[in-house]
C-alpha cells in the first residue's frame, strides 16, 4: 500500500512540474543563427525563460467598471467641496483621554443614503450623517486626518483635503 502512495505521489510531482520544450541553436559556415525545436547537428542546447501571459478582463466587466467609475464622478461632481472644521489645520491641543469631536462639513449638505467618512493616519475610524464624528483614544503625536463622502455602497464619491493637528495628553512619566 506504501508502494502505490509513493508512485502516486510521484506521478503528482512530475504533472505539477513545469513543461518546457528544448531550444535549440545552430550557427552555419556563414555565420547564420539557426533557432529550432529539434535538435542540429553542431547545434547547442539553449535554456529559454518561460513566457509571461496575461490574461485579460471580459469586455463586459471592463464596460460595467466604466459605467460604475462613471456614476462615482456623477455622484461626486455633486458635491463642490468636503473639509474638516474642527480640528483646524495644524492645530496643537490638550485631550486628558485622547477623545475628540471632529467636525466636517460639505458643500451642498450630504444627499440621501451618502455618510462622512473620516479616516485617520489613513485608517477609517468613523462614519456619520450630521458632520459630528467621536474618535476615542487618539493617541498623543501628531496625526493626519481626512473626510471622505462615501455612497451607500461605501464607494468614496468625494474627498477633502487632509488637517494635521498634535494630541498632547498626559503621561505617568509627566
Amino acid at each position: 500500500m506504501k508502494a502505490w502512495y509513493g508512485l502516486a505521489a510521484g506521478i503528482l510531482i512530475l504533472a505539477a512540474a513545469p513543461v518546457s520544450a528544448e531550444v535549440y541553436r545552430h550557427v552555419d559556415a556563414q555565420g547564420n543563427v539557426t533557432f529550432s525545436d529539434e535538435p542540429i547537428e553542431g547545434g547547442e542546447a539553449i535554456e529559454v525563460k518561460p513566457v509571461t501571459t496575461i490574461t485579460l478582463p471580459k469586455p463586459q466587466v471592463v464596460q460595467e467598471t466604466r459605467k460604475l467609475r462613471a456614476e462615482v464622478q456623477r455622484e461626486g461632481a455633486v458635491y463642490d467641496s468636503v473639509s474638516i472644521t474642527y480640528p483646524k489645520q495644524d492645530q496643537a491641543f490638550h485631550s486628558g483621554n485622547g477623545d475628540i469631536q471632529f467636525q466636517v462639513t460639505s458643500t451642498p449638505g450630504l444627499q440621501p443614503g451618502h455618510k462622512y467618512e473620516l479616516t485617520l493616519d489613513g485608517q477609517p475610524v468613523g462614519q456619520s450623517e450630521s458632520g459630528n464624528i467621536l474618535v476615542n483614544n487618539v493617541f498623543r503625536g501628531t496625526h493626519e486626518a481626512r473626510v471622505h463622502i462615501i455612497d451607500e455602497n461605501g464607494v468614496q464619491v468625494k474627498t477633502g483635503p487632509s488637517v494635521t493637528f498634535t494630541v498632547h495628553r498626559p503621561s505617568v512619566l509627566n
